[in-house]
């Protein structure tokens, strides 16, 4: 568990239910402009803020338990901000793996990479790639980095990577139900998010996960990503563990 809780953390932890922990955490880190436009600070200064809480938020998941966590970092349609703010979202990027790799390490985290990560630039995917390697037989939580994703492109990805495979005879086309095509997404393997946090605010899913998240729970918050803290996440659990998940069933009377 976590350790030198403050008073608020300690009230979270003692109503969580060690043994209904959610598997997998989704998080749309939302935010990080406004929370600088808020402070007269350039929008840099955000992300510079919001790459920096990811690694915090990561270890306190590890320390949890959570075998899962998946961070929406960068967006397909991210590639559309100014230049500058997306050269600046990289650099930080490639910071943030290059620094983090040794606590990484020492927390048995196993970091992935999921999206169209060749549009990312060579430095990071140099970076992203010796990160994946070093960590790859750890044995804790999992971290997803979603990089130059999109849930659209990760459904059309799949597809055109099993189509070629159908065509080829490898597979016959009544083979083809959910489970089945699952295992072309990103996230093959792992289990669905069971609860998805949004910060900042907004109230909708952009384009993240959309296949993974039909039963996930989602818990919004209007704090924005860089002011978001470990009591929020154990807040979020605790709000988690009240909900009676029906996976479209119904359940008792």
């Amino acid at each position: 568990m976590l350790e030198d809780l403050s008073e608020e953390e300690e009230k979270f932890v003692l109503a969580i239910d060690k043994d209904e922990m959610p598997k997998h955490v989704a998080i749309i880190m939302d935010g990080n402009g406004r929370w600088a436009k808020k402070r007269g600070l350039p929008r840099i200064a955000g992300h510079e803020a919001g790459i920096k809480l990811a690694g915090k938020i990561s270890q306190a998941a590890s320390q949890l338990g959570i075998q899962v966590l998946t961070l929406y970092a960068f967006s397909t349609e991210n590639w559309a901000r100014p230049k500058p703010e997306v050269s600046a979202l990289m650099r930080f990027l490639k910071g943030y793996l290059k620094s983090e790799a040794s606590e990484l390490m020492a927390n048995g985290v196993v970091l992935r990479g999921i999206g169209r990560l060749g549009d990312l630039p060579k430095y990071v995917q140099r970076e992203l790639a010796r990160v994946t390697q070093k960590t790859r037989d750890n044995k804790g939580l999992i971290l997803n980095l979603a990089l130059s994703y999109g849930g659209r492109a990760e459904i059309i990805d799949a597809i055109r990577k099993l189509v070629p495979e159908i065509i080829e005879g490898k597979h016959e086309l009544q083979e083809l139900d959910e489970a089945f095509f699952e295992g072309y997404l990103y996230t093959a393997g792992l289990p669905f998010p069971d609860l998805l946090i949004r910060t900042g605010g907004e109230m909708r899913v952009s384009n993240f996960l959309l296949w993974q998240l039909a039963y996930t729970e989602i818990w919004a918050t209007p704090i924005y990503w860089p002011d978001f803290k470990r009591a929020d996440l154990l807040r979020a659990i605790v709000d988690y563990q009240k909900r009676e998940r029906r996976f479209g069933k119904i359940v008792g009377d």
